[in-house]
């Protein structure tokens, strides 16, 4: 049975919290408490913010100038033993897989760990004005979405439901941050701890 949510920072040793485009340690705390606030009535489980940053330097490609979102999976995997735990780590840096140029998350299916990247969900990132509200938007679509992959679903049909695949903001932003009836009745089912259950 799932029982709770830890929501962690990324972040890069030998550099500063802050830096461009990038929040200062109250504006990331605030940014995560209004996520686990968000999540925790979609799950209905509690949602807890951790303080202590993750380090993902040994995620970091130069060649690409990116931080390969598999490494830090791994790495959020070996420090979360807690069964029924499931962990899902926010940061600014700007993550990929090898067969794509980014990703703006991604998350073991069926498994206990999720990273999600604000690098691309920013407007910023696209020459456009900051939009707070925006952010929150696209955040909590992608921390449901990858949330989702862990509790076993995969991606839907239905371009409204969060679990659809988007791979540009502009999808992103057209799906809600609903799960659809089918895609939520398997949800619920995963924490129920029915997870054998679920249909792929």
């Amino acid at each position: 049975m799932i029982q709770a949510i830890h929501l962690q920072r990324v972040g890069r040793s030998g550099l500063s919290l802050t830096g461009p485009g990038e929040q200062t340690e109250d504006d990331w705390l605030g940014l995560l408490d209004e996520l686990a606030a968000a999540l925790a009535p979609v799950f209905r489980i509690s949602c807890h913010v951790r303080t202590e940053a993750v380090e993902a330097a040994s995620a970091f490609d130069p060649a690409r100038n990116q931080y390969y979102s598999t490494a830090i999976l791994q790495l959020l995997a070996r420090d979360n033993d807690a069964e029924g735990m499931r962990v899902l780590a926010v940061t600014s840096l700007d993550l990929y897989v090898p067969v794509l140029t980014f990703v703006f998350g991604e998350a073991q299916l069926g498994g206990s760990s999720a990273v999600i990247s604000l690098h691309r969900l920013r407007e910023e990132f696209y020459g456009l004005p900051a939009n707070g509200n925006l952010l929150r938007e696209r955040l909590l679509k992608e921390a449901l979405h990858e949330l989702g992959h862990t509790f076993g679903l995969r991606h839907c049909a239905d371009w409204r439901c969060v679990m659809a695949s988007a791979h540009a903001v502009e999808r992103l932003d057209l799906k809600s941050a609903e799960f659809c009836p089918t895609c939520r009745n398997r949800v619920d089912r995963a924490l129920a701890g029915n997870l054998s259950s679920l249909s792929v």
